[in-house]
């Protein structure tokens, strides 16, 4: 992705963006109309070199001694990352972690409304969920024609996934947003994001076993 420079944004700053639009609505929120990147540093425990670097991808500069316009400074991070506009999505994968994401309404609020749920299962087809229609997957091509939709979330089983994804790239989808523990093949101009929701927590998981660990490894160092 290419900031407004011309410059292609590292993936780290692109995930810090979210971060500071958070900690500026927040400011907005108690009537806070400057801030400075030092200000911004402080708060969130970034390096404020670095907090300039990340918002100059954004197009927006700050004056000297000043600082920036919260108000503007938000409207350019959300220009920035598209949520300014609304990028209609459809979801696959009806299940628990499905059902969830269907009924998280902040995702309006940065630019996503999923339209329709899909999946095979004869018992949620017809269904609504959150006020959306679960159809069968075998109409997905038609809906996405039709709305002309570029956006694919994957719920589904990580043995089906592949599946799934096969018939998205095949209906026109562009982009997948893949929640299925599984590694997916897709063509090189697709854009795929995967969450993956077990090796955060294997991560997690680990560095606290380890923490509980430590004290017992060092009182065996001591003996």
């Amino acid at each position: 992705m290419k900031g407004i420079s011309g410059l292609s944004i590292p993936e780290p700053s692109l995930r810090r963006l979210p971060q500071y639009h958070h900690y500026l609505a927040e400011l907005q929120s108690r009537g806070v109309s400057l801030v400075s990147c030092s200000t911004i540093g402080r708060d969130l425990k970034y390096i404020p070199v670095q907090v300039r670097k990340d918002l100059q991808f954004t197009g927006i500069i700050g004056k000297p001694k000043v600082g920036y316009s919260v108000a503007e400074l938000v409207l350019a991070i959300e220009a920035f990352l598209g949520w300014n506009s609304v990028n209609e999505a459809l979801l696959v994968g009806a299940g628990n972690l499905g059902t969830a994401m269907l009924g998280h309404e902040r995702f309006s609020r940065f630019g996503l409304q999923v339209v329709a749920a899909f999946d095979v299962d004869p018992s949620k087809i017809g269904q609504y969920i959150y006020g959306k229609a679960v159809l069968p997957l075998d109409e997905m091509a038609d809906l996405v024609q039709r709305m002309n939709i570029h956006l694919g979330i994957i719920t589904t089983p990580a043995e089906v996934a592949q599946t799934v994804a096969d018939e998205m790239v095949k209906a026109g989808i562009q982009a997948i947003w893949n929640f299925a523990p599984v590694k997916l093949n897709v063509p090189e101009y697709m854009i795929v994001h995967n969450e993956d929701l077990y090796s955060s927590l294997a991560s997690l998981s680990c560095k606290l076993a380890k923490r509980f660990r430590a004290p017992l490894q060092e009182n065996l160092r001591l003996n």
